[in-house]
C-alpha cells in the first residue's frame, strides 16, 4: 500500500514537472519563446537577476524566466527525472556539474562561450572521446578571507562560527579544513586532494584536521551546530556579541553595512602563512540543459560583458557579483574593488598565482556530504579518536569512487 502510494506521488511529481515545463518553456502568451534559468538566489539576490533578465529579453523573441530555489540539486534531480529539465541551471558545484556531462544531460558550449570558461572555474572535459567545456562561471567569490569590523577591538581569534545551512549544512567547517589544507600544505597537495588522488588519512589531510581543532580550542563548538551561517534571524555571526572575527567568502558582506573589512586568511590565521599566493575561490556556474539556440545565446549574453554591466548596476551595493576576468567589469566600492585585485590578478602588494576551487564543491557529491556530515560530528566531539574515525570512513568513501570520473585539475591562474 505504501509502495502504491509513493509510486502515485512520484506520478503525480513528473506530471505537475510536465505541465510546468510546458508552461514555461514554450510559447508565453505574447507568443515569444520562453527560455527557463533555474538557479540558487532567492530574495533580493533573485530579485536583481530577474530585473537583469527582463532587460535582457527586452527587443528579443524570448521571454527570460527565472526559478530561484533553496533545494535547487533536488529540484533539478526531479526534473530531469521527469524529462523537463530547465534551459538553464546555475550550480555551484563542479562536482554535480560533472556527473550531468557525463550522463549526457548538458550540452558543449558553443560560439563565444567556451573562451570564457576560465579554468579552474570550468575545466575541459573529455566525454565519449571528445574534449568540450560544459559550463561557464556567472559570478565569482573568493574565500580564503577572514572578516572583522573596522570599528571594534578585535579580541584576538575569537572565531564566529555557524554550521547550519539547510541541505547543505556543515560546510562552512568544510571551507575551514579546506583552507587550512591549502595553506599548510600548498596548491600540488590540494589539488590532489580535492580530485581524489590524495588520501583522507594522509599526512596533509590529518594535519588539516588537527590544526582546525586546535584552532577552535576553548570555544562552544557543539552550539555552532544549531547556528545559521547568517547569523541568528540572518543578522550576521559578527552582530551576536560573541565573536570578532568571521571565515567566509565575499558572498558574505551582504549581511553586513560599509563598517567591515577582511584580510587574507594567510595573514590571520597562526599557522597558516607557508602559501600565501594560493586562494580559495567558489563559484556559481551556468549550463544549459536544454539544448537550443535560445538557451546558447542568452549564456552567451549573462557571461558576456553586456549581460555583466546590466547585473552589476541592478544589485544593490552588498550583493554586487564579481566575475571571472580581470577584462570584466567589477564592483567599485572598497571592499569590492579588494576582492576583484585578488580574483583578477592582484597587485605587487598583494599578488595572486593560484586559484583553486573549493574542494567539496569539486568532490563527487557523495563525498561532499559525507564530508559535510563529518564536520557536524567533528565539531560535536573533536578528539582524535573522533577524528580518525571519521576520516577513515571518509578515505573508504574516496576508495569506492575510484576509478569513477573525476575533474581534470581545481588550481589555475586568474583568467585574463
Amino acid at each position: 500500500m505504501r509502495a502504491n502510494r509513493g509510486t502515485g506521488l512520484r506520478l503525480l511529481l513528473s506530471g505537475t514537472l510536465i505541465v510546468l515545463a510546458a508552461a514555461l518553456g514554450g510559447c508565453s502568451g505574447g507568443g515569444k519563446q520562453t527560455v527557463v534559468v533555474l538557479g540558487p538566489w532567492t530574495g533580493n539576490e533573485a530579485a536583481a537577476f530577474t530585473r537583469t533578465l527582463d532587460l535582457l529579453d527586452n527587443g528579443t523573441p524570448y521571454t527570460y524566466s527565472y526559478q530561484g530555489t533553496s533545494s535547487l540539486r533536488e529540484t533539478l534531480v526531479a526534473q530531469l527525472e521527469a524529462d523537463a529539465p530547465p534551459d538553464v541551471a546555475i550550480l555551484n558545484s563542479q562536482g554535480e556539474l560533472l556527473e550531468y556531462a557525463r550522463e549526457g544531460a548538458l550540452t558543449p558550449l558553443t560560439g563565444s562561450l567556451a573562451p570564457r570558461a576560465y579554468p579552474p572555474w570550468a575545466p575541459e572535459l573529455v566525454v565519449s572521446g571528445a574534449r568540450h567545456t560544459y559550463w561557464v562561471p556567472l559570478k565569482v567569490d573568493i574565500k580564503s578571507l577572514v572578516w572583522t569590523r573596522t570599528s571594534q577591538p578585535v579580541r584576538p581569534h575569537s572565531w564566529c562560527l555557524g554550521m547550519s545551512a539547510q541541505a547543505t549544512t556543515g560546510w562552512p567547517g568544510t571551507d575551514w579544513i579546506e583552507d587550512i589544507l591549502l595553506h599548510r600544505s600548498g596548491p600540488e597537495a590540494y589539488e590532489k586532494w580535492a580530485t581524489g588522488i590524495l588520501p583522507w588519512t594522509s599526512p596533509e589531510v590529518r594535519d588539516a584536521w588537527s590544526t582546525w581543532a586546535s584552532l577552535m580550542a576553548g570555544q562552544n563548538t557543539r552550539s555552532a551546530l544549531d547556528i545559521p551561517y547568517t547569523g541568528e534571524g540572518g543578522k550576521g555571526l559578527l552582530n551576536s556579541g560573541t565573536c570578532t572575527e568571521e571565515h567566509a567568502g565575499t558572498f558574505i558582506r551582504y549581511l553586513y553595512g560599509p563598517d567591515i573589512t577582511f584580510r587574507p586568511s594567510a595573514d590571520t590565521i597562526p599557522g597558516l602563512g607557508g602559501h600565501k599566493d594560493a586562494y580559495e575561490v567558489s563559484a556559481d556556474m551556468a549550463a544549459v540543459f536544454r539544448d537550443s539556440p535560445a538557451a546558447m545565446k542568452l549564456l552567451s549574453r549573462l557571461a558576456g560583458p553586456e549581460g555583466r554591466r546590466i547585473w552589476l548596476a541592478q544589485a544593490a551595493p552588498q550583493l554586487k557579483p564579481h566575475f571571472p576576468s580581470a577584462s570584466d567589469p567589477q564592483p567599485t566600492d572598497p571592499l569590492g574593488r579588494k576582492a576583484a585585485t585578488l580574483l583578477t590578478g592582484g597587485t605587487s602588494e598583494a599578488p595572486t598565482h593560484q586559484l583553486c576551487f573549493d574542494a567539496s564543491d569539486t568532490m563527487p557529491p557523495t563525498l561532499r556530504d559525507a564530508f559535510q556530515h563529518a564536520v557536524l560530528k567533528f565539531l560535536s566531539t573533536p578528539d582524535s579518536a573522533t577524528q580518525n574515525r571519521l576520516l577513515a570512513q571518509l578515505e573508504q568513501e574516496r576508495r569506492r569512487l575510484a576509478g569513477a570520473d573525476l575533474l581534470p585539475g581545481v588550481c589555475g591562474s586568474p583568467a585574463p
